[in-house]
């Protein structure tokens, strides 16, 4: 692992660390805790920008990084291959791959599988940050582990 990829892990550490801190005070004053959630997009991608809004419309909080090396991170994330998307996000110990609809992500945390994270590969239409009109594809969210085992989690 090159040691920009290390510092970028590093600063993913500290931001969980923040997070986590955040997340005990805010209960402490009795408001709901809301998720961090770490983005990793390409700056000229105009559906990853949309999914990030998707995600903050529904009470996360989102910080998007722009960056060039995304097959790197996902790499490092053991996102399959065929399942890879335009961007790549971290929750809660998870990665989410793709255009992940948040009934997906709300129930991967509350259930806490032992997986590695969820992905749907490529960009299909109608999922969230890629509507086009009323058109709307099927697909499938994975389920992924750290040896490569996928499943299907959910279908829409």
């Amino acid at each position: 692992m090159n040691s920009r990829l290390i510092l970028r892990f590093a600063g993913l550490a500290a931001i969980a660390s923040l997070s986590t801190t955040l997340a005990v005070a805010a209960e402490r004053q009795g408001m709901p805790a809301l998720p961090q959630m770490t983005v990793f997009k390409d700056p000229n991608c105009g559906c990853c920008k949309a999914w990030v809004e998707y995600v903050r419309k529904h009470a996360f909080t989102v910080t998007a990084k722009d960056t060039s090396d995304l097959t790197a991170i996902k790499q490092s994330a053991r996102v399959p291959a065929d399942h890879r998307s335009c961007h790549t996000a971290f929750v809660n110990g998870y990665v989410i791959e793709g255009h992940v609809p948040i009934e997906d992500i709300k129930r991967l945390l509350a259930e806490k599988p032992k997986i590695e994270g969820l992905a749907v590969g490529g960009m299909p239409i109608g999922s969230p940050g890629m509507e086009v009109g009323n058109r709307k594809e099927a697909y499938d969210v994975v389920a992924f582990t750290r040896d490569g085992t996928t499943r299907v989690f959910a279908k829409h």
